[in-house]
């Protein structure tokens, strides 16, 4: 019997084999099948692609540029996906050398899209735009009267690029006003540093204002940090991401080396495959192994600027401070195409040390209505930091200790665009060489607002706007004439009201001008110190670090 049972076993085994090898090879065959169809779909839509520019370009009644229209191809099918994927022609090329260089001849202005409008980001501090008056959030519509709507943010960069000295017309949108605006800027030789101030705020707490992750940016911190250490000494850092768009993802890990222990996860990736994950870990000792940190953000804090914040919460390392993150937790890579073009394509996603990917719009996903897909808060999950406080995923990083920037006044935004600070500092500069005694007094108020009557400055309140309206639908449906009066009485009353604005505002205006002002005696510095006295995200990041008992409480379990 027993021998019996051998001879059976003996013969099944290679019926097993059989059977386990049948089995793979269909699945392996199923594979190849699904692969082959996947690359015949590819295949014949390549063919169906170049049929139709061949017929097109051959035999359209008006010729037909070929090469513009197969750009014209390209970006089309590319808007179908996110934002940051784009095609770059030979003539943009110049655009990858910059993160090399640091130099081109621009206006100083960050862009991306918003709402599926090219929006003003950031603006590079004492440049062009800045000065005269652009600001994060408008729309760009025309730029040397040229149509702009629906152009990608590349086509707009090499638009406002070119040689320093020559003029660009930009015509833009603004939330809050009826018609375009209109502004003559002068391109200047930008040359793109990563930290723009280092420097102590308050004695032991060092403060760096870091604008961009581009080549060598985590050495640019080692040396501002050692700089800082000749000075004296270090008690507490505050690191400035405020309106930083992001860069390189290597330079975010190189930042976050300084401060965390070394072997510690920064931040990995994810692609379309399985096997395409990477983790990226701190691989020298931090600089700042112990020292209380503050990491301020913002809403225009985006992509590595995120990877560094992410990474300092998660590892409990420090505290975030001021307003919700932007949310871009996407990964591009440049590649080469023929004829010096490149492609720069999003390949993966990225994710904090905990886990969690921080990207809040759902790109290939649209509702009914034709926006762009955003995860509920009540479907976000959860994850833990190292200390086991909770952090939730997409929606950007939101911040430990949420302090919001103060709303500027009607008044300020209009002195701003109509560049009456920089104007008024270009003349105040040209008569006192040197800071006068006047910038600490009223007397500089006084200069101020007789310089705006001069230049016979107006603009529009929000009251006054709705005031008008109030009037004209009065009359339409024929109010008694008292009424009419009473609006009247009530729109006079408020032009009194608003003739003292410069009083009312006092301290933002004053603000503003002296900043401009010390930007023409000590440059860079100068405005960017003259800034922090209303700079209220600073102060309470500085009062944190005074405060050791509040900071340590804030890194323990909510």
């Amino acid at each position: 019997m027993k021998d019996f049972m051998t001879r059976i076993y003996r013969m099944k085994r290679p019926m097993l084999v059989v059977l386990i090898m049948s089995a793979a090879l269909t699945l392996f065959v199923g594979f190849m099948f699904l692969d082959s169809d996947y690359f015949f779909r590819i295949n014949k839509s390549i063919d169906i692609f170049g049929r139709v520019y061949r017929e097109i370009t051959l035999n359209y009644v008006d010729e037909v540029d070929p090469e513009k229209f197969m750009e014209s191809g390209i970006n089309g099918m590319l808007s179908t996906l996110d934002p940051y994927t784009n095609f770059i022609n030979a003539s943009e090329g110049d655009e990858v050398e910059l993160i090399t260089t640091g130099r081109y001849g621009g206006i100083g202005i960050t862009v991306g899209l918003r709402e599926g409008f090219v929006t003003i980001l950031t603006l590079m501090e004492g440049y062009s735009a800045q000065r005269q008056g652009l600001q994060p959030g408008d729309r760009m519509i025309a730029i040397d009267g040229k149509d702009v709507t629906g152009t990608k943010p590349d086509g707009i960069r090499s638009m406002t690029r070119g040689e320093p000295g020559t003029e660009v017309r930009v015509r833009v949108e603004r939330e809050g006003e009826l018609k375009s605006l209109d502004f003559t800027l002068v391109r200047e030789e930008i040359q793109l540093k990563n930290i723009t101030y280092a420097n102590f705020v308050r004695k032991g707490v060092a403060y760096v204002r870091l604008e961009r992750f581009t080549r060598g940016g985590g050495d640019e911190l080692l040396l501002a940090i050692r700089e800082l250490q000749l000075k004296g000494e270090i008690s507490s850092f505050v690191l400035d991401l405020r309106d930083n768009p992001g860069g390189l993802l290597d330079v975010a890990v190189d930042i976050v080396e300084k401060f965390v222990p070394k072997g510690s996860l920064v931040v990995s990736t994810r692609g379309r495959k399985p096997d395409s994950e990477r983790k990226y870990f701190s691989t020298e000792e931090p600089a700042l192994p112990h020292v209380p940190l503050v990491v301020l953000v913002n809403h225009n804090s985006a992509s590595a600027s995120e990877i560094v914040a992410g990474a300092i919460q998660d590892l409990d390392r420090g505290i975030v401070l001021g307003e919700r993150s932007f949310g871009k937790g996407l990964v591009q890579t440049i590649a080469p195409l023929p004829y010096n073009t490149q492609i720069k394509i999003t390949t993966a996603k990225y994710y904090t040390p905990s886990g969690r990917c921080i990207q809040e719009i759902d790109y290939m996903h649209k509702n009914k209505d034709g926006v762009f897909a955003v995860m509920p808060e009540s479907l976000r999950q959860q994850f833990k930091t190292l200390k086991g406080r909770s952090e939730y995923e997409r929606g950007g990083i939101t911040p430990d200790s949420i302090v919001s920037e103060p709303e500027q006044s009607t008044l300020h935004k209009e002195l701003l665009r109509k560049s009456m600070y920089f104007r008024f500092a270009s003349r105040y500069a040209a008569a006192h060489p040197l800071p006068s005694p006047a910038m600490e007094s009223s007397e500089l108020r006084r200069e101020f607002q007789r310089y705006l009557d001069e230049q016979k400055f107006t603009y529009e309140e929000e009251s006054e706007k709705r005031l008008k309206e109030l009037r004209e639908l009065a009359m339409k449906s024929s109010y008694d004439a008292s009424v009419i009066a009473g609006i009247d009485r009530l729109a006079t009353q408020v032009g009194d009201e608003k003739a003292k604005g410069i009083d009312r505002h006092q301290a933002e205006i004053l603000r503003a001008v002296k900043t401009e002002l010390m930007s023409r005696h000590a440059g860079e510095k100068g405005r960017i110190e003259t800034s922090f006295e209303g700079d209220l995200q600073l102060q309470a990041a500085s009062g944190l670090l005074q405060n050791g008992k509040e900071y340590e409480r804030r890194l323990t379990i909510k």
